[in-house]
């Protein structure tokens, strides 16, 4: 579940720019680093994601936010699953960046300010960020942990990269410190993290990239292409369990930042393709019929009923370019690797939306 509470701001609100004042604002709240690392927090406040879990858990279907896995356990476990034969995405993106990466940097431009939604597998960013060479990297990531640990990684193998690292949940709207003189932007939206949001969530947050990059600014966006159900099912539920501990692992987080009473040995891990949909969608189901208690509030569970906790979209190049085109890009370039496993698109804002 993911929300966007406050869609119908405008994108000056949504995505700030730093003025002298605020630059200086920003600089009390940021957290200053080694080197040339600056970091931002914006994280959401423990009341905000309490109040997200007791209204998921609320609702007549339960659903829990994918970005509750990122805590720095669930980020070490997706780190993991990354490497798992069955997990196709990380290693062919990173092939397909490898490839065409030059061609990605004249398209998106050289010597510019480079935002990273989701900073994900250092791997990609770095295999960019050769390309690119831009005079700022601005990774986002509501990670903290994981996000400083790989600004750090970053700063030694780029020494003079500007690093400003911001800790948020991009899901909804959020600041990013941007300063007022910076107006050539490019964006990387990698690992199809765009398929964790239903369409008109992904619609939405789109056209919010493109009134941050304004007209003319590009988005370098990975892609999860339709496929076999069977080479699916098994990316998502791996043999030797480990992103069955990642789905898990947010109740353990849960029991020790709200409070929470589950027994995660009472819930299993269940992913499908949800072909009707064009989805994988990912499940903790209830082994029994129990109660459990959260930050004070008291929730049901029948035997089968399950925590829906993630969706992963996948789109065939048209559909995803319709949706692009929805929220003001056009496609200027694609690339896929030779199974077309998967796809990188080149977007260009044509046109800058509201995003509601």
């Amino acid at each position: 579940m993911t929300h966007f509470s406050a869609l119908q701001r405008s994108e000056r609100e949504l995505f700030p720019r730093e003025t002298a004042d605020g630059e200086a604002a920003s600089a009390r709240r940021s957290l200053q680093t080694p080197g040339s690392i600056r970091f931002f927090d914006y994280r959401p406040t423990p009341a905000d994601v309490r109040a997200e879990v007791l209204a998921g858990l609320g609702r007549p279907v339960k659903r829990l936010s994918p970005k509750l896995f990122y805590d720095q356990r669930g980020s070490q476990l997706f780190d993991a699953i990354t490497e798992l034969p069955e997990y196709y995405p990380t290693r062919t993106e990173i092939g397909i960046l490898r490839e065409y990466g030059s061609e990605m940097a004249d398209l998106l431009g050289r010597d510019n300010v480079l935002i990273e939604l989701g900073s994900g597998s250092s791997l990609k960013i770095q295999t960019l960020l050769a390309a690119l060479q831009p005079s700022v990297y601005m990774p986002v990531d509501i990670s903290k942990e994981h996000l400083l640990e790989s600004a750090h990684a970053l700063a030694e193998r780029f020494p003079g990269l500007s690093i400003r690292a911001a800790c948020a949940d991009y899901s909804a709207p959020f600041k990013l410190p941007l300063k007022a003189d910076w107006t050539d932007l490019a964006a990387f939206f990698p690992g199809s993290s765009i398929g964790n949001f239903d369409p008109d969530e992904a619609r939405r947050l789109l056209g919010r990239v493109a009134g941050l990059l304004g007209v003319g600014g590009r988005l370098l966006i990975g892609v999860d292409l339709p496929k076999d159900p069977a080479i699916l099912n098994a990316a998502y539920d791996d043999a030797q369990g480990i992103t069955a501990a990642f789905n898990l692992n947010l109740l353990i987080r849960i029991n020790r930042e709200l409070d929470g009473h589950f027994d995660p040995d009472a819930f299993y891990h269940r992913a499908f393709f949800n072909t009707e949909r064009s989805r994988v969608e990912m499940h903790l189901v209830s082994r029994v019929e129990q109660k459990v208690e959260v930050a004070g509030e008291r929730f049901e569970f029948r035997a089968g009923e399950t925590i829906h906790t993630e969706n992963s979209y996948k789109y065939g190049i048209d559909a995803f370019h319709r949706l692009a085109g929805e929220a003001g890009f056009v496609a200027e370039k694609i690339w896929t690797d030779e199974q077309e496993l998967f796809s990188v698109h080149c977007l260009r804002v044509v046109e800058e939306r509201s995003g509601d």
